[in-house]
């Protein structure tokens, strides 16, 4: 019988192409109500501003799933801010980790929008946890492109 251990990687980019300017990009990815569209249904509280308070709440804004801190933040260029999901127990134990947008212009009023997620390394179950970042990142392209998000994954 052979182990398979299956390798995750600690960092992870996330590129793609939103038809949108930078502006509008930041906006959706820094305004409590647009973020609450695509992002689960998550209820963000920040001011987006370096050193602030990045906090996270379940749809009903019962459970606390997140209470992280922006670490720099560069409108409509950067925003670099610590991660880690408390709604799951085994998570929530792991040492935080750090997620970068990079919103760059490009011909047509095309936004290219890079999300890194690392410092990974002592955080298997987060990392494993891939499908989230490209359904969200999914759901804010079709939310800018079409005015409609996807629907909220189960």
């Amino acid at each position: 019988m052979t182990d398979r251990t299956e390798t995750v990687a600690t960092t992870q980019v996330y590129q793609l192409y939103i038809n949108s300017s930078p502006e509008r990009v930041w906006e959706a990815v820094t305004d409590p109500a647009m973020l609450v569209r695509f992002f689960h249904g998550a209820h963000f509280e920040s001011t987006f501003s370096p050193g602030a308070p990045l906090r996270s709440w379940s749809p009903d804004h019962s459970t606390l799933w997140g209470d992280n801190l922006v670490v720099e933040a560069d409108p409509p260029r950067r925003l670099v801010h610590t991660w880690r999901s408390l709604y799951d127990p085994e998570m929530a134990a792991e040492p935080e980790s750090r997620v970068t947008w990079e919103l760059e212009a490009q011909p047509g009023g095309v936004t290219r929008l890079t999300v890194t997620h690392d410092r990974l390394e002592g955080s298997p179950k987060t990392a494993a946890s891939v499908r989230g970042w490209s359904y969200i990142l999914s759901s804010l392209k079709s939310l800018l492109e079409t005015g409609e998000p996807l629907p909220i994954a189960g």
